[in-house]
Formats: structure tokens, C-alpha cells, sequence
């Protein structure tokens, strides 16, 4: 150990519901989705156009050029730089969908008529640079191998139902895949492809929700989740299977309003937007129960996306951008000791715990940092992993100065099992398992 002298700080971090705050905003534009590629980068785009980018987590916003005047549906990018997006041409024939590219994270929009008229496309993904899908009305569900330059009807198997409009499409992998839709008053649906989307699987008639379905989450092979709704009569309705879509079932919340839009904050943490209801609903247990909450000024919200756990985004109408930021309250004691030399992640203790157990890890002086530098600051992670690999909390996530500290981690919103923690420092990374027990 070096003879720097130096605090080690005691942090019992305790995660409450976090805030949603509104931020300035260039347009007053129906803004209709957003794409974050991390914490900093994100665009959002919205009707007559608008494409507006963030490179600092939503403090400051730039117009990006599309060229179009048409309302922009969807948008999806890659990384920073490869991005899609869709627009509905729907002022004169020929009526349709326009398709726009950037390779230089929206400093360039190219755009293109899609190939066939009087098609709606609503929602874009792609897996990497060449495979994407898009799905749209009337019963568009699409892919692409050539990163968009031509784009093949899937085959949809042909029962009740197959060729109702689709909202949106989610991938657990590069073979299973899942897309919401439906008609009002008449039925929702999800599609279901275990071959990358060639062909898609309606869900049976038997177990299709009498309300479209805007959303779906993939947890696993087995379980998934659906949000949608009916907004006159049924209100806020969720759609889950545990059998991979064998069977479905659907619960009616009794809440006002439709769930737009569905992510997950942390592996068991998920929120929905409500749409002109002016509401979220949240959800601490995977979506077993869920809370209602107003959102902040009154905001019809449809669209959100969280990019980790520590931070959030949120869009709707008159140009609203709402950030999310987790309520963290610390209780902080210091006392004198001195630099460590190594880099350490102790195990947790008590292990197995039921609900806190506390957590020890030393940080030495991370390069490039010189080592006169006492106060020189590393950024340092701590994260949870279920036995899956899903991120289910971040206790820690800031930047701290060399010496040895300890958390109290609280798991009660956790179910039992076996959990990981990871510990990052700049190149510096270690795991450990712990086990929670009720």
C-alpha cells in the first residue's frame, strides 16, 4: 500500500423511483421516436421532417437536414454513425413511404420511395449494417440482406388475422423475433419468426387480445410481454406468454389510456407511456403488477427508450423531450487510510442475504493517470447481472477518485437466485456471484 493519505468513502446507495424532467426543445412538432445509441447520442424525429440530434444526453439539440416534408414514423440507428428512418408520403398521390439512410450519424439524409405505393411503413430495425426488417399497413412485414437497398415481403403463415397492420418488431437473436399490431375494435396481434424473419407465425385466434398491441419485450425463448389497449372502453391492456407464444394470456389494468411504446430500464424495471391519457405506467417486477403515474407538465407521451439504466428519454407532442434520471440517495462516512496498489472486488457479504448484503472493492490509480495524482479520477461501474446476463441493477456508476469503498446493496425488489457483480475501472474489470435467498 502507498502512503498516500486518503478517504475511504462508505456509500449506502438506495434506489427509489427516479424523476422524469422536461428539456428544452428546438420544435414544437409531434415528435413520434427516438433512437439512443448510449447515454449521449440520440436522435428523434417527428412530423413535417424533423430530424433533431443530441451528442450530450439531451442538454443541447441540432437539426439535421431530411429534405422531406413528410411526417417522419420511425427511426432506428445502429451506432453513431448508420441510421434509418420512415416517412409517410400522404398529401397526393402517389401515396407511400419513403425510406431515408445516413452513414454519417444524420449530417447526410439520402431518401428513396419505397417500392410499392400505398404501403405504410411504421417501424424499422436492423441487426447490423446489411439485415434489417420493417413491418407497416397493409400487412407489411419486410427484410432486407443488402442494407436496405431492396427489401422482400416476408411469407406470412395464412390464418385469422395474418395481415392486420403492424406497429413494431423486436429480435431476442438472429433467428427469433417477434411483431406487435392490430385493428381497433376488431383485435391486437403478434407475429412470431423463428427463422429471421422469412416467415412469420400470427398468434392464434383463440388467444388474440381484443385491443392492438403497440410493443413487445423478449425476456428469454419462453417469456414475453405485450402492451397496447383500447382507449374508449378497456383502457391499458398487457399480453404475456411463458411458452414462447404457445398460448397467451391478456389482463386488462383497468388504467385509461393505450401503452404506446415498452423498454425496460434494468432487467425487471419497465415502463410504458400513455399517450394522450398523459401517463406512465411503471412496473418493478417485470411486469407482474404495475403503477400509474402522471407525467411531469401534463405530457402526452408515446415513445421512450432507456440506453442503461441510469438514464432515459421520452417524446411526444408540441416537441416535448422528457429525461429520466434514477433517485439516488447517499449516506456518506470517511475515514483515513492510504492508496491501494491492486485493483480488487471483495466478495460480498453476507452471502447468501436476504434483502442487503454489502459490497467492498478497492480502485488504484487506473491509467493513463499518473501516479503522483491522488485526486485523479477513474469512471467506475457497478453492476448486477441475473443468471442470464440481464442488467437488473447499477448501484454504482460515477466517477471516483482512488481508495478502497463499500456499498450497501438492497435487493428487495429482487427475486430469489443467483445474481452477478461486476466491477469496472476503466480497463480494470473483475465479477464475483452472490446468491439472494427469501
Amino acid at each position: 500500500m502507498k502512503t498516500i493519505i486518503l478517504s475511504i468513502i462508505f456509500i449506502n446507495s438506495v434506489y427509489s423511483q427516479g424523476t422524469w424532467s422536461q428539456l428544452e426543445s428546438p420544435t414544437d412538432k409531434f415528435l413520434k421516436s427516438l433512437s439512443f445509441v448510449d447515454s449521449l447520442y440520440g436522435w428523434v424525429v417527428g412530423n413535417s421532417g424533423v430530424i433533431i440530434n443530441t451528442t450530450d444526453g439531451g442538454n443541447n439539440w441540432l437539426f439535421q437536414q431530411s429534405n422531406l416534408d413528410y411526417d417522419i414514423e420511425d427511426v432506428f440507428f445502429l451506432n453513431r454513425n448508420l441510421g434509418w428512418a420512415v416517412a409517410w408520403k400522404s398529401d397526393a398521390p402517389p401515396f407511400g413511404t419513403y425510406i431515408l439512410n445516413t452513414t454519417n450519424g444524420g449530417l447526410t439524409w439520402e431518401s428513396s420511395a419505397y417500392r410499392d405505393e400505398n404501403i405504410f411503413i411504421q417501424c424499422v430495425l436492423f441487426q447490423d449494417s446489411l439485415t434489417g426488417w420493417m413491418g407497416g399497413d397493409p400487412h407489411a412485414l419486410v427484410k432486407t440482406t443488402d442494407g436496405g437497398i431492396t427489401w422482400k415481403q416476408a411469407e406470412i403463415d395464412t390464418v385469422n388475422l395474418a395481415f392486420f397492420p403492424v406497429f413494431s418488431i423486436t429480435f431476442l437473436d438472429d433467428s427469433v423475433g417477434y411483431a406487435a399490431g392490430g385493428i381497433m375494435d376488431a383485435a391486437g396481434v403478434v407475429w412470431k419468426t423463428t427463422n429471421g424473419g422469412d416467415k412469420w407465425f400470427p398468434i392464434d385466434p383463440a388467444y388474440a387480445p381484443p385491443d392492438p398491441i403497440h410493443k413487445v419485450h423478449i425476456f428469454d425463448s419462453q417469456n414475453v410481454i405485450g402492451v397496447g389497449g383500447d382507449p374508449e372502453y378497456f383502457g391499458v391492456g398487457i399480453l404475456t406468454s411463458t411458452n414462447g407464444g404457445l398460448v397467451w394470456d391478456y389482463t386488462e389494468l383497468g388504467i385509461q389510456g393505450v401503452a404506446f411504446d415498452l423498454d425496460f430500464r434494468t432487467g425487471y424495471e419497465a415502463w410504458s407511456p400513455l399517450g394522450p391519457a398523459r401517463g406512465f405506467i411503471y412496473s418493478l417486477d417485470s411486469g407482474s403488477t404495475w403503477i400509474h403515474i402522471p407525467t411531469p407538465d401534463s405530457a402526452a407521451i408515446y415513445n421512450l427508450t432507456f440506453p442503461d439504466s441510469l438514464h432515459g428519454y421520452a417524446i411526444g407532442e408540441n416537441g416535448v423531450i422528457l429525461r429520466y434520471k434514477p433517485s439516488i440517495v447517499n449516506v456518506v462516512n470517511t475515514i483515513v487510510s492510504t492508496v491501494p496498489d491492486n485493483f480488487m472486488l471483495y466478495q460480498n457479504y453476507p452471502n447468501p442475504f436476504n434483502p442487503a448484503t454489502k459490497i467492498k472493492f478497492r480502485i488504484p490509480l487506473c491509467p493513463p493517470l499518473k501516479k503522483g495524482e491522488s485526486e485523479a479520477e477513474v469512471f467506475v461501474t457497478l453492476k448486477v447481472y441475473d443468471i442470464l446476463g440481464k442488467e437488473v441493477a447499477a448501484p454504482v456508476n460515477d466517477e471516483l477518485a482512488a481508495g478502497e469503498y463499500e456499498i450497501t446493496f438492497d435487493a428487495k425488489s429482487l427475486p430469489s437466485g443467483i445474481y452477478f457483480y461486476r466491477l469496472r475501472a476503466g480497463e480494470l474489470m473483475q465479477t464475483r456471484k452472490m446468491l439472494i435467498i427469501r
